[in-house]
């Protein structure tokens, strides 16, 4: 027997296994999140088991697996490279990977986590808008020019200046997680100066610092409350997973129930989850907060996707959000 034609017999047999051999079994799922209340439901879902509650149902024993990772182009990375299976993050990074992976692992959103108004806030005093902002700032965001607060503040320059300008105030950005960003603002005495976060680092910003003061609202720049943090896929988990799946976005629409009822229970497990030690009443504001909306449907998010289009960020012109989120009974309804 030749070289080659035993080297042929084994690569037929690899492919062979390869092919019997499922891409991903059924009944795990790994999912990445970032930090804030924005990511609430999936503590709710977390502390509560609802994810393996709804595969019992389906007869499925389903193992969760929890990531904590910071900023949009990371969660892309990893949903990419298979680390994990579902990525949470903005609608910014949802946007960009849906455009770029078109014909390929054709990335789509799963459920929106709600809508919540972000706050871009300042301790500089000078500063009342975006157009004061100088050379002397920074505005700490958690991916510069991918995350759904660098898109917004884009939106919000090509408003103020032209379309032409959206990029004007990105050389005054810095990445930099919430909890930091955060954390030195509060503080004072570093370059940063500003934060374009969301709840309830937003909120412990306001209260922590006599100089911080909102310059911005996302509400105001996407006109109206608008789903800012979405959870997303490839085809490929979905097609292959179609039970966790199904377990997965009904323990998130419990969820969401559950947090619209319960605030009180739902601070809770955000803060069990989080081993957060924000204070209890700081969070059950924005739970309370009646422009915070929990729902899975998203939430006036076409606007600034083809607002994307329009500057070149994306290559997919969107004619509706349908386009960019997969099709599920949890979500007929959506914006």
């Amino acid at each position: 027997m030749t070289t080659l034609f035993k080297r042929t017999i084994a690569a037929s047999l690899l492919l062979g296994f390869a092919a019997a051999a499922p891409a991903h079994a059924e009944g795990t799922i790994s999912i990445a999140r970032q930090f804030g209340v924005v990511y609430a439901l999936l503590n709710v879902a977390e502390d509560q088991k609802l994810i393996e509650k709804h595969g019992k149902k389906n007869g499925l024993e389903i193992k969760v697996e929890w990531k904590q990772l910071s900023g949009g182009a990371a969660v892309n990375d990893a949903l990419l490279s298979g680390a994990v299976d579902i990525a949470g993050a903005g609608v910014g990074p949802l946007l960009t990977i849906w455009d770029r992976t078109a014909g390929r692992q054709n990335v789509k959103g799963v459920a929106s986590l709600g809508s919540f108004p972000y706050y871009l806030v300042s301790t500089n005093p000078k500063v009342k808008t975006i157009a004061d902002f100088t050379e002397k700032d920074r505005i700490a965001l958690p991916a510069v020019t991918v995350s759904v607060q660098s898109r917004i503040l884009q939106y919000a320059a090509a408003k103020q200046w032209g379309e032409k300008e959206f990029a004007r105030l990105d050389k005054f950005t810095q990445t930099l997680p919430h909890p930091d960003a955060a954390a030195a603002l509060i503080a004072g005495g570093t370059e940063i100066n500003a934060h374009f976060g969301n709840p309830p680092f937003q909120e412990q910003e306001l209260a922590g610092n006599p100089n911080a003061h909102i310059v911005l609202n996302s509400y105001d720049v996407l006109g109206g409350p608008s789903s800012a943090t979405v959870l997303y896929a490839t085809e490929k988990f979905r097609n292959e997973n179609p039970k966790t799946y199904r377990a997965f976005t009904a323990a998130l629409a419990e969820a969401a129930q559950y947090a619209s009822t319960n605030p009180e229970g739902a601070t809770d497990a955000f803060l069990r989850v989080t081993k957060s030690k924000i204070d209890r009443a700081l969070v059950l504001k924005v739970f309370k907060n009646p422009e915070v909306k929990f729902s899975v449907e998203p939430q006036n998010t076409l606007g600034l996707a083809q607002f994307l289009y329009r500057v070149g960020a994306i290559k997919k012109q969107p004619a509706s959000w349908r386009d960019y989120f997969f099709e599920d009974p949890v979500i007929t309804k959506g914006g």
